[in-house]
């Protein structure tokens, strides 16, 4: 089975992150390679570590250059991926890694991004329930953003199993610089982020917090809230979220422990450690894995789970990959049986 696949956005880093894992997929045959600003740009001189595809040319990012493929990965800022994907035929599945199809609500859309909403999409995160058979055979998928995907990994089993309140759910993420994207900004220089770290969006400020916040509510059958604080830190990928909610009460340690174990038991990329150990973005790097553990707080009433996952594969690229899988019938693990790096 030969696959003929298209990706946009292949000069950033998750454009190129997707192009990592293509050009390791036994059934993908990579075709157009798009980009905005760097179309005709060799791609080794902006992407050096994809030496199988260093010499190819970049072509601009239109509807009639990714067309004709079986697959186009939209690895796009938010805003611009919606009006390219109505462009391509119904039959090519389309999987936008960008933010324009993730919400269902048009009102959280336009409160976090503006602008006309593009409507939803199946979502990309098949590990929580019922999404990997909406994913079967779709055209069209949403990919999860990075911190959703870690903080739902981290909560949905408790929600699902009615085992957490729902009106006091605290995020606490740190992430690689490389979440920012690859445009030049001065806070994401080495010299102003070795050896520290900062928040940024605090208050309920960024885009990410409806994501989550549609994850658990689908999960809990009622409404979630989320007070979610992202922090960068000084590393070039990987995601440490650390997320905790009330229990309700009568909940006992084991009980919090069993609904993890069952849901993720047969998940072959998401992983509960043996208790005592923790997870650590750097057994995930360049991984399409997730690693969790969780701590019930009795003096406070809360779970703590800690959910590590590299921000480019699991958290974008991966999930893309995956999700293809998924809807061309293929196995699930294909093209990204990797393990993560050490050290």
């Amino acid at each position: 089975m030969s696959i003929s696949v298209a990706v946009s956005g292949a000069s950033g880093y998750a454009g190129g992150e997707v192009l990592r894992l293509l050009a390791q997929h036994p059934d993908v045959t990579i075709g157009a390679i798009t980009a905005h600003s760097n179309a005709g740009q060799r791609l080794g001189s902006l992407q050096p570590h994809l030496h199988a595809l260093a010499d190819r040319i970049l072509v601009d990012t239109t509807a009639e250059n990714l067309a004709g493929h079986d697959v186009v990965f939209l690895a796009l800022p938010h805003g611009a991926s919606a009006a390219l994907a109505a462009e391509l035929p119904e039959d090519t599945v389309v999987i936008d890694a960008g933010a324009d199809h993730r919400l269902s609500s048009p009102q959280a859309w336009e409160k976090y991004y503006g602008g006309e909403h593009a409507g939803h999409w199946p979502y990309g995160l098949p590990e929580m329930p019922g999404h990997r058979e909406k994913l079967r055979g779709a055209t069209r998928i949403a990919v999860p953003g990075c911190y959703p995907t870690s903080a739902q990994l981290a909560l949905v089993p408790g929600f699902t199993a009615g085992l957490l309140e729902t009106d006091d759910v605290v995020i606490i993420s740190a992430s690689g610089t490389s979440g920012a994207g690859k445009s030049m900004k001065p806070h994401l220089l080495g010299s102003e982020v070795i050896g520290g770290m900062s928040p940024y969006g605090v208050g309920g400020m960024h885009r990410h917090t409806p994501e989550m916040e549609q994850g658990f509510s689908a999960a809990a059958g009622e409404p979630v809230t989320v007070s979610f604080t992202p922090t960068l830190a000084p590393m070039a990928r990987g995601i440490l979220a650390t997320a905790t909610a009330r229990v309700k009460p009568g909940v006992e340690a084991a009980a919090l422990r069993a609904a993890w174990a069952t849901a993720y038991a047969d998940e072959p990329f998401v992983h509960l450690l043996p208790e005592g150990q923790w997870p650590t973005t750097k057994a995930v790097q360049a991984s399409n894995h997730a690693q969790l553990q969780l701590a019930f707080d009795d003096h406070a009433g809360r779970v703590i789970v800690v959910c590590a996952i590299d921000n480019l594969t699991k958290g974008t690229a991966g999930g893309a990959v995956q999700s293809m899988n998924l809807s061309l019938g293929l196995p699930e693990t294909r093209g990204l049986e990797m393990e993560g790096i050490a050290p």
